[in-house]
């Protein structure tokens, strides 16, 4: 079974799901939804010195869609401001569903990405919690120092502000909540009005220190055994350093299941989707993959049914020339800003986009003979660029190459040494207050504009028309800047690629041949499977269990080869089966099922009691019985009259006893112990035993 508890947000809120594997209970992701801490106040101080806005935003704003329904409610609502925001202590926002759950019924948790990790220290300290937690070795250093940053920029929040110490704040209230404007209630409840459940004060240190302990690390394709039955492997998926698809092997069949992933990364591994051929089923949980406006038909031609031209065809894609061609423009945008005197503020949490940012911002400062610096603040950011220049294994093909040519990994490392890059852990910092120059170029946290150094300096330039805020795609951004406005700062916001495109997902199921695939349902209308397909396709939904079909309908048995010398075999009489009866140890581990052989007394075996099954027909019984001179009165039971296999028979003759027949097990009853063998052997033949 399948369960969809959240579809997520992108790549900084990826889906949560939990599976029913072998009996086992998986869940897929434990991550928090960062971009509702925009419904809180940045600065706590200004509640009482906010003025109602009138003046016109003039900031140059590229945003992407806005909800029809939000925008109906706005025209009757009036606009928003600051003073809508919630001025409280942030809490934050985690999969609501999750919380129904027993989380002592689970058994294992599988972490895809460094973002989908965010919320895991909630789940272990958890009374209860003992699922055994897998995610690759990458992912897990990655995961550490992001929630390390996360617990730094909120304790510097407390100590500016305090810290409310309460576990019923007053902006949680009801009354409260039905105060808030349309938009934050939705934020704040979710689009039914059940989230409020999932909101929690973030968590300490001390709590993420414990969650690393309970974590198993993985590389790449490295095999993990959960009680003896479930093997568990993780592939690269391309998205990001560290961030991988899994595969789930057991008993009955194997799974996949597929991430938000990149076939060709300019830093991180490829997507390896050639570990993937051949899995029974598939659950793909990249939403972002679908274009509202775009249909799909399924058509190949005979040249793609053959591997290679499969692959190829995957491969050919502009997906990387777009991402470089959107940082070639971002990067000009932020060199005519340093040029007119303004400084550029980069809030961005990709590491990988981060990572190629700073080589290409370097590179067009250079082409353009400017000198300004480049500052880097981050509680972690030094650990974490040092981290990223020594893991080859890794990154991508182009990357391992330099290393063997003796070049750094990343370009950070050279501008580091040339002091074109200056790292400093956070906006505060003696050295960077010395070393302050403006105009300048500054990465930093937190991309909800909420926490860390980035709000400070938003606040700091959101009235100066030759500066630039750089934004990612990944929330409101007119909710985001309420704060900051009247806002002459210009804005560009802007999407990195987070999935496979929709035109090559079929493509991709044509190459790997599953025989199910799992699809959520805002595909049902984009994606048209035809004949041509050699899987099925199901659909699931949010907080709705799917039964996943049955992959394989046995499992195989290794028998010690002394036992089949034991092998006594006896043909049912209901189906055309050949039945033997064997003793052993059995023994389930690394996925195999096997039979080793046991030291048993001489003849033990041949004392042995056989076993039956199956439930008897009365007049068969009766039939039996009369030919051994026994004679009963049948009586229908009322306790299992559905099943219509319920009755019991009374024996008069030549003793009185019972024959008590219920779908759950036959008894009989009688004081005489040679009559209770005579009707045991005549239920034996009339019932397959062995």
């Amino acid at each position: 079974m399948q369960t969809c508890l959240s579809k997520g947000g992108g790549n900084h809120f990826p889906p949560c799901h939990i599976l029913d594997v072998c009996g086992f209970r998986v869940l897929l992701e434990c991550p928090l939804d960062l971009s509702a801490l925009t419904i809180f106040a940045p600065f706590l101080n200004d509640r009482h010195t906010i003025v109602p806005e009138e003046t016109p935003d003039h900031a140059i704003h590229k945003s992407l869609d806005v909800e029809s329904v939000a925008q109906k409610r706005q025209k009757v609502e009036k606009p928003l401001d600051s003073s809508d925001l919630i001025y409280a202590e942030p809490w934050y926002k985690t999969v609501n569903n999750l919380h129904l759950w027993n989380v002592s019924f689970i058994d294992v948790v599988l972490i895809s990405s460094p973002m989908g990790m965010l919320g895991l220290p909630f789940l272990t300290r958890m009374k209860g919690f003992y699922a055994k937690i897998y995610v690759t070795e990458a992912t897990a250093k990655l995961g550490q120092l992001m929630m390390d940053d996360l617990v730094s920029m909120h304790m510097e929040y407390k100590q500016f502000y305090g810290s409310e110490g309460s576990s019923d704040p007053q902006w949680m209230k009801w009354e409260e909540i039905e105060l808030l404007p349309s938009l934050l209630r939705m934020i704040a409840l979710g689009k039914d009005g059940a989230e409020l459940g999932g909101w929690m004060p973030l968590y300490s240190a001390a709590d993420v220190k414990d969650c690393l302990t309970k974590v198993q690390t993985l590389r790449y394709a490295e095999e993990a055994c959960y009680n003896g039955a479930l093997i568990i492997k993780a592939f690269s998926s391309g998205s990001e350093i560290g961030a991988c698809n899994w595969i789930m092997n057991g008993p009955k069949g194997n799974i996949a299941y597929v991430s938000g992933s990149i076939f060709a990364s300019d830093h991180a591994m490829g997507f390896d989707y050639s570990a993937l051929q051949g899995c029974d089923l598939i659950l793909h949980s990249d939403f972002l993959s679908v274009d509202m406006t775009e249909m799909v038909q399924s058509a190949f031609s005979d040249d793609n049914n053959k591997w290679e031209a499969l692959t190829e065809s995957l491969h050919n894609g502009d997906e990387s020339i777009e991402e470089r061609e959107k940082l070639d423009f971002i990067c000009s945008c932020a060199i005519d800003s340093v040029k007119a005197g303004g400084s550029v503020l980069i809030p961005i949490s990709g590491l990988g986009v981060i990572l190629q940012f700073l080589e290409q911002i370097s590179m067009f400062m250079e082409s353009s003979s400017l000198k300004v610096p480049i500052y880097i603040i981050s509680s972690v950011a030094e650990e974490l660029l040092t981290y990223t220049n020594i893991i080859p294994e890794w990154l991508c093909a182009k990357r391992q190459e330099k290393l063997f040519s003796g070049e750094p990994l990343f370009a950070h490392v050279e501008l580091l040494k040339a002091n074109k890059i200056q790292v400093f852990p956070a906006v505060h910092s003696p050295k960077l207050l010395t070393n302050w120059q403006e105009p300048c170029i500054v990465f930093s946290p937190h991309w909800s504009l909420r926490l860390g150094p980035a709000m400070h300096l938003l606040r700091r330039w959101c009235g100066d028309q030759n500066s630039l805020l750089v934004l990612e795609d990944k929330m409101d951004a007119n909710i985001a800047l309420l704060p900051f406005k009247p806002m002459l700062m210009k804005v560009l916001q802007c999407s990195f690629i987070s999935g496979i495109k929709l035109q090559k997902v079929q493509l991709m199921l044509k190459a790997l041949q599953p025989k199910f695939v799992l699809f959520p349902e805002e595909w049902r209308n984009h994606f048209n499977a035809s004949n041509v397909n050699s899987f099925s396709v199901s659909h699931y939904s949010v907080n709705q269990t799917l039964c996943i079909p049955s992959l394989k309908e046995s499992v195989e048995l290794e028998i010690e080869a002394n036992l089949s010398a034991q092998f006594q075999r006896r043909i049912s009489k209901h189906k055309n089966l050949n039945i033997s009866r064997l003793k052993g140890e059995l023994l389930i581990a690394h996925n195999k099922h096997q039979l080793f052989s046991v030291k048993e007394e001489a003849g033990s075996s041949k004392n042995r009691p056989l076993l039956h099954w199956s439930s008897p027909d009365p007049e068969n019984l009766l039939a039996a019985l009369s030919k051994m001179g026994i004679n009963g009165n049948l009586e229908q039971s009322m306790l299992d009259v559905e099943s219509g296999k319920a009755f019991i028979l009374h024996i008069q003759e030549p003793n009185k006893a019972t024959i008590e027949v219920r779908a759950a097990g036959t008894v009989i009853s009688a004081a005489d112990e040679n009559l209770a063998s005579q009707l045991f052997e005549a239920l034996g033949s009339i019932l397959d035993g062995i």
